[in-house]
């Protein structure tokens, strides 16, 4: 059996009054929740764009770090290199060491001297 309702109300301008200000209350509570959730998902957006934009940047910053010591790496053998070379060219420019390698190298023989090449390898027997 339903419940009946045996109260009723008293239309008097006090109730009305206070029926529209708990309606007030009820949509200004409304859109108060709707303007958390609004800024709170702003919140939360801006939040994760700022985590994956740290993120992107700790990656390419590994990613240059380890391109620097490679590159530091080829920069310190080029500048061997370079030393190597220019020491040869010093060697070069003087001429005994020039007689020297056309003695070994292309048999050039004063005359009177024999030039012996000796293999560098040893034999495989």
């Amino acid at each position: 059996m339903a419940k009946r309702n045996n109260v009723s109300r008293i239309n008097d301008a006090y109730i009305e009054q206070y029926d529209a200000q708990v309606k007030r209350q009820k949509r200004r509570k409304k859109k108060l929740y709707r303007r958390l959730m609004l800024f709170g998902m702003i919140v939360a957006v801006t939040m994760v764009s700022l985590v994956t934009f740290h993120i992107n940047q700790r990656v390419k910053y590994q990613d240059m770090q380890q391109e620097y010591t490679e590159l530091s790496s080829e920069l310190t053998s080029l500048e061997k290199e370079e030393k190597k070379l220019k020491e040869e060219i010093e060697l070069l420019n003087d001429e005994e060491y020039l007689l020297q390698i056309a003695k070994t190298n292309y048999f050039f023989t004063e005359e009177g001297e024999i030039v012996f090449k000796l293999p560098e390898e040893d034999a495989s027997y």
